[in-house]
């Protein structure tokens, strides 16, 4: 088979691509650096060519439900448009647990992006709880000198290469519409995972929880973004994923 990894160099995309190529599938990587703007919608055509099934992995870094809208709803639209052109017989995007129940944020993006590929006949969601990743993430955005604001959040962190490696189980499918969904096995507290993060890189930061207004912060608290019944639980745990990263 022949799949098309929209933002195949980010977190989870790169996986991606290493997961289907371990299979024998072979690949096309859609970004900036092999001359794909998905934005733009330049440059999408010609590699979607002979395209069996486009894996849409692309994100944003953004907190601003309007920045996340207008990015997902251009991103897919282009990619489904071109794919249309070009014949691709299944589209598949990872969205967030979450997405449909707490449209706040980025997670409104994520929402219109659902919607537009659930329309199509060929279209599948699989959903995710937040990557290993997200705790570095989230601190990025909250530091205030020697302090990190974390928000009250309750989290189930998955590995990205455990997400990729579904994503290419659900490309040798059929189109499902609503997918799976897979979150890590355990549940944790986004702060507790940001000491631990400190603690790892030998820093000395302190970490405060602040509980987030609105339903948005509601959603962090009430279970709403972790995982529900028949969701699948990845293997790896937050802390044997933090082993192994650079100190």
């Amino acid at each position: 088979m022949r799949i098309a990894i929209a933002g195949g160099t980010g977190v989870v995309g790169h996986h991606v691509v290493a997961a289907a190529r371990a299979r024998g599938h072979k690949t096309v990587v859609l970004s900036r650096r092999t001359g794909a703007d998905l934005y733009e919608g330049t440059g999408i055509d010609e590699r979607l060519t002979g395209v069996d099934t486009v894996i849409d992995a692309t994100s944003v870094q953004t907190i601003s439900a309007r920045t996340s809208i207008d990015f997902f709803r251009t991103v897919t639209q282009h990619l489904v448009t071109a794919g249309r052109r070009c014949g691709v017989r299944h589209h598949i995007a990872i969205s967030v647990i979450g997405a449909q129940t707490a449209p706040f944020s980025y997670y409104a993006g994520k929402r219109v992006q659902e919607e537009l590929v659930l329309d199509q006949t060929i279209g599948t969601v699989v959903r995710a709880g937040q990557f290993h990743e997200f705790a570095q993430q989230m601190m990025a955005r909250t530091k205030a000198g020697p302090v990190y604001a974390i928000p009250r959040m309750r989290s189930q962190p998955v590995a990205a290469s455990e997400v990729a490696g579904l994503l290419v189980d659900v490309a040798e499918q059929e189109p499902q519409g609503v997918g799976p969904e897979i979150a890590g096995p355990q549940e944790l507290r986004v702060a507790d995972l940001a000491r631990r993060v400190i603690d790892h890189e030998g820093g000395r930061s302190r970490v405060i929880e602040v509980p987030f207004p609105g339903g948005f912060g509601r959603a962090m608290r009430d279970g709403t973004l972790i995982a529900r019944a028949g969701t699948t639980l990845g293997r790896q745990t937050f802390s044997e994923w933090l082993a192994g990263q650079a100190r």
